[in-house]
């Protein structure tokens, strides 16, 4: 029997853009497993999950996980990372699609991976969009938001 850590670590080498085993990566959970995209508010489940993988490698298909610090704490375990590639996919927004632009991005990230008898049952990515977003250039609009403000206001 594989280890939890050992399981956490076969789940990244099948989410790697030089592999990209959608079913594989879907196996590891169990069947009522979720992965959850925090930062985005994002969840899938069960046969969605791979969905989690190939939508980002559409934009980013080059897509690397430096694993920096990992820690097998019972049937949790905990992953500092940082997710690395290259910008060469349409990234879809609410009002259109940002183009590639071919920048990297370095995206510092933590995860936290809940087993139940050697599957995944939950995951969690914490990413830091704010820092891909802006290694992009998609960084925030505060002009709009104190305009948007300002018109809310002025409308009370």
């Amino acid at each position: 029997m594989e280890t939890n850590e050992e399981v956490v670590r076969e789940a990244y080498r099948l989410a790697e853009g030089s592999v990209l085993d959608g079913p594989g990566f879907r196996a590891l959970f169990t069947e009522d497993g979720t992965f959850n995209d925090v930062p985005n508010s994002l969840t899938f489940r069960g046969d969605d999950i791979p969905q989690a993988l190939t939508g980002f490698a559409s934009i980013f298909p080059d897509i690397h996980r430096e694993l920096i610090e990992m820690r097998a704490l019972g049937d949790v375990v905990a992953v500092e990372l940082r997710i690395q590639a290259t910008h060469l996919g349409a990234f879809p927004t609410p009002i259109g699609d940002i183009r590639p632009t071919g920048n990297r991005i370095d995206m510092p990230a933590a995860d936290l991976w809940y087993l139940r008898d050697g599957k995944i049952e939950r995951f969690n990515c914490y990413n830091a969009t704010n820092v891909m977003l802006a290694q992009i250039g998609a960084g925030p609009d505060f002009t709009s938001a104190v305009e948007a403000a300002k018109a809310a206001a002025t409308a009370a």
